[in-house]
């Protein structure tokens, strides 16, 4: 059981990017199961309208959130493993991508 475990953690840490300048890799893994479908009413990333009032707040807020959570989005954005850095870096993609 605890061989199962360590396979499990070692496997999980090899399919997220370590560095925290990857913001593309970082969505696509984590963010994009809610972002690019609107799951459990997920602002899409192509929704100008929608992101609009949080880009607004600047990435520093958005970021935060991210970090604290909100709503349906759990902590960290269900990505436990993400540094603070990392998740900046998914906020920072995003943004730009709506911009």
């Amino acid at each position: 059981m605890r061989n199962s475990l360590a396979i499990a953690v070692l496997a999980l840490a090899v399919t997220l990017p370590a560095a925290a300048d990857n913001g593309e890799t970082i969505y696509v893994q984590q963010c994009a199961k809610c972002h690019d479908t609107g799951l459990i009413n997920s602002p899409k990333l192509g929704d100008k309208a929608a992101w609009a009032p949080k880009l607004a707040t600047g990435v520093d807020a958005m970021t935060a959130t991210v970090i604290k959570g909100k709503g349906a989005m759990p902590p960290k954005g269900a990505c436990p493993t993400c540094s603070d850095a990392d998740l900046r870096a998914a906020v920072n993609y995003m943004a730009k991508k709506l911009r």
